[in-house]
């Protein structure tokens, strides 16, 4: 049974709507995760820790990954230290401080992220294939403005 199941009739809309959005995103991401698995022998907590990488070619400390994927920094280091192994990332040492050391993609770690990126994009847009191109647009506005009401109230 999915989130959606919870709702009854008599919920407000809102709960109903918001338990709706929730069984979609579980429903997508566990097709992505299955895909990762299928595909390339991944996880996505291994996919999402190389995508911050990609975005940061210089490196990033282990504090700043923990807090970009809001994990703690033991589950960081885990995936790190796997994907080290297998020569996907690199640690590289700070200047100036000899306690902290950036982790950074390398050449291969960036080549096989490529292609999983490519892969993950098509299995997103394979998820909203049944709405039109104005179905898709019109819900991408209204996320947006529930987005924006709900920065306006933090």
């Amino acid at each position: 049974m999915d989130l959606e199941a919870r709702a009854h009739a008599e919920h407000p809309q809102e709960l109903r709507l918001w338990l709706r959005m929730l069984t979609c995103t579980q429903l997508i991401e566990k097709q992505v995760r299955s895909q990762l698995r299928e595909q390339f022998d991944t996880t996505l907590p291994r996919f999402d820790l190389m995508a911050q990488l990609e975005r940061a070619p210089e490196g990033l400390r282990m504090n700043e990954l923990s807090r970009r994927l809001m994990v703690t920094g033991g589950n960081v280091t885990t995936i790190t230290d796997q994907l080290e192994r297998e020569a996907l990332v690199e640690r590289v040492e700070v200047p100036g401080d000899r306690r902290a050391y950036l982790v950074r993609l390398t050449a291969k770690g960036r080549r096989q992220f490529n292609a999983m990126a490519l892969a993950h994009e098509a299995w997103i847009v394979q998820a909203f294939h049944g709405l039109s191109e104005a179905e898709a647009r019109q819900l991408h506005a209204l996320l947006g403005k529930v987005k924006q009401l709900q920065q306006e109230t933090v």
